[in-house]
This record gives C-alpha cells, sequence and structure tokens, in this order.
C-alpha cells in the first residue's frame, strides 16, 4: 500500500490537569466532542520517559467544525514537570499549536470576553491574514488563523475548529524541510521571509530577527478522516541572534506541553521504508494494533533535525456511536476513501462533553 497523509489527526499536549484545562479548550476553542478516554500505561514509550513504564491518562477531543484533535495527556504515576527556564520563540520543538477559525476578530473578541490570555493583539501574519496568539492557563500557545476546509456549522461562539498545524522551532530550516516537504508532503512554500515580525512583537523575544517558512500542501489530502482533518500548514521558525533550546530539555514526553505532532496515515509500512531512506528512522512501532480502549491502531514515532517528536497513527477502530456500540473497522475500507460525511457527523451523538 501506497503512503498516505490523511491529515493532522491531533495535537498532543501534556497537562497536570487533563479535565480542568479541557473545560478551557471546551470554552475558547469548541473542543467538546471526546473520541475516547483511556487510562493505561505506555509501555513501547519508555525511551522518552526515563527508561520506566509509566502511567498515563489520555483524551481525545476534537471539534465537529473540523480540523485536528488534542490528545489531552497526563501522567498518573508521576508529577507532571512544567520546564525550568522561560521557553522562548524559536526554542527547538513544537512552540504554538495552530488552531483554525471561520472569522479570526470575532474568535479574538471571544476569548477576550472569556478572559484569555493574549501574547501581543490582533494582528498580520506574512501571508497578509489576521491572526493572534493566546496563552492558556498551562502556558501553551495557540496560533488562531483563517481557516478552510470546514465539516459543519456548530455554532460555538468561539467561530473556531481544530488544529490546523503548528508552529515548530528549528535549528536549520533547510535541513528540516528534508522532513515536513519531502517527507510529510508540505511541498509548496506559502513564505520564506527573514527579518522582523509584527505580528511576533508580543513575545519577549519577539524584536529579535528571525526566518520563517510557511508550507502547506499542494494535493487535497486523502483517506478515511481526511474531510474531518482538512487542511493544515507548518511553519518553521529559526532564531538567528542566539542559540535556542530544546522545548523539553531534561524532561519527558508527556511533561507539560505539545508532546507531539501527530499525523493520521494509511501505509504504515511504506510510509517506515520512507521515513528510513530520508534518514527519520521510527524510533517507536507499535508493529500492530494497539489498543486504546475505545480505538485501536498502529502507532509509531519519528524525531526531526532536533528531536521533535512526531507521530504517526494508523487508526483500525475507532467509534462513532458509543451508546449503540457502533464502531468502525477501518482494515477493510479503501485507504484512499473518505468516509461519508454523514458517518463523521455522526460521531458527534452521545460523545458531546457540555
Amino acid at each position: 500500500m501506497e503512503k498516505i497523509i490523511c491529515g493532522i489527526q491531533q495535537m498532543g499536549i501534556g497537562v497536570p490537569d487533563v479535565q480542568g484545562i479541557w473545560k478551557w479548550y471546551r470554552t475558547m476553542f469548541g473542543m467538546d466532542i471526546r473520541i475516547f478516554e483511556d487510562a493505561a500505561e505506555a509501555p513501547l514509550m519508555i525511551k522518552y520517559t526515563g527508561d520506566k513504564i509509566q502511567k498515563r491518562t489520555a483524551s481525545l477531543a476534537i471539534s465537529m467544525e473540523g480540523g485536528g484533535g488534542f490528545e489531552i495527556w497526563q501522567y498518573t504515576s508521576r508529577p507532571t514537570n512544567k520546564a525550568k527556564f522561560d521557553i522562548q520563540l524559536g526554542d527547538l520543538g513544537t512552540f504554538s499549536c495552530r488552531i483554525k477559525s471561520h472569522d479570526v476578530a470575532a474568535s479574538f473578541a471571544h476569548m477576550k470576553a472569556n478572559g484569555a490570555k493574549f501574547i501581543g493583539e490582533l494582528s498580520t501574519n506574512p501571508a497578509g491574514e489576521q491572526s493572534f496568539f493566546v496563552e492558556d492557563p498551562n502556558g501553551n500557545i495557540f496560533n488562531v488563523v483563517k481557516g478552510s476546509g470546514w465539516l459543519m456549522d456548530t455554532k460555538h461562539p468561539s467561530k473556531c475548529g481544530g488544529v490546523a498545524g503548528a508552529l515548530i522551532g528549528v535549528s536549520d530550516i533547510d535541513a528540516a524541510l528534508k522532513l515536513y516537504q519531502d517527507v510529510l508532503d508540505y511541498e509548496t512554500i506559502v513564505y520564506d521571509e527573514t527579518g522582523n515580525f509584527e505580528d511576533l512583537k508580543g513575545f519577549s523575544t519577539g524584536n529579535q530577527k528571525y526566518r520563517r517558512v510557511l508550507l502547506k500542501h499542494k494535493q487535497e489530502r486523502k483517506g478515511p478522516f481526511s474531510e474531518l482533518l482538512g487542511p493544515t500548514q507548518i511553519e518553521l521558525v529559526q532564531a538567528l541572534e542566539r542559540k535556542p533550546v530544546k522545548i523539553f530539555k531534561d524532561r519527558l514526553w508527556g511533561d507539560w506541553g505539545f508532546i507531539h505532532l501527530c499525523f493520521d496515515v494509511r501505509g504504515m509500512d511504506t510510509l517506515k521504508k520512507e521515513c528510513a531512506a530520508a534518514g527519520f528512522p521510527f524510533t517507536v512501532d507499535s508493529g500492530s494494533t494497539f489498543d486504546m480502549g475505545e480505538a485501536g491502531g498502529r502507532f509509531s514515532y519519528i524525531e526531526d533535525p532536533d528531536g521533535n517528536l512526531i507521530e504517526f497513527v494508523e487508526t483500525h477502530k475507532v467509534p462513532l456511536m458509543k451508546k449503540l456500540n457502533w464502531y468502525l473497522d477501518l482494515s477493510k475500507r479503501d485507504a484512499e476513501k473518505r468516509l461519508p460525511t454523514w458517518m463523521i457527523k455522526a460521531m458527534r451523538f452521545g460523545n458531546k462533553v457540555s
């Protein structure tokens, strides 16, 4: 089977309190559909959890507007540790999660009315579009941008959908492009600019010089959930006036922050060979269906040139309507074909969290 990148499935977010922060995400972004909630050990991740099997709880939340979800992740066997230094723009790893909006100014007004903390003000990014940065109560930063590829109108007052990409700090953009452009198929450069940027002025190092490259995929994504996940963009940012540090320096995967960027894929075996040939071998591979309680599939991880974790998930089983015990077996479906829209929309019934 050929490799298919179906879209960004979710942004992994390490938090100290899943339920507390999820309420904030529901209010600010409308991420109110629970796909699964699972408490278990993470034995396959010991490479990134201090060579010890750790216990955790994880919930996957999505918005029926469309876009990727949040895998909200919390250790239960140890504290969830915060960085001991102030994370700066351009530090290495996923710095910000992009959230798509129907109306960026209206999203800003909604969040302001609900007491959100902003990094700067409503501004214009190098693509000439309105955007802003907002900080959650745990200090994670979200970049709200103009969106496209919507599934349905939920009437949520935030005017937001789900994950539409990420802003990732790298030490060498040209080296990083070998992964993000060549392997992950973000082949089109929207902009490649170097200098000082007005939309970054709210950050403590926002007046420094950066190189910024925004990538998008040329072809419409294929695969079962591609209509839900929609189009996405990746922005690579390189600090030019200071030496950046790794965001997860001296910490474990699952600690406080954006722990991984996860892509929904088909053709995992082909992808594994391609990643190895490109110099990004799988560092974790479940090898078969990994049970997540209400969902299941094969998952794997690679590292970008700076060690930022990218996850791939080939979904085998997913709940559509749990109250009716209706689960979808994707292993027998055409890998390229989208699921019917009505079937995707059915996921909201019985799964909404108020």
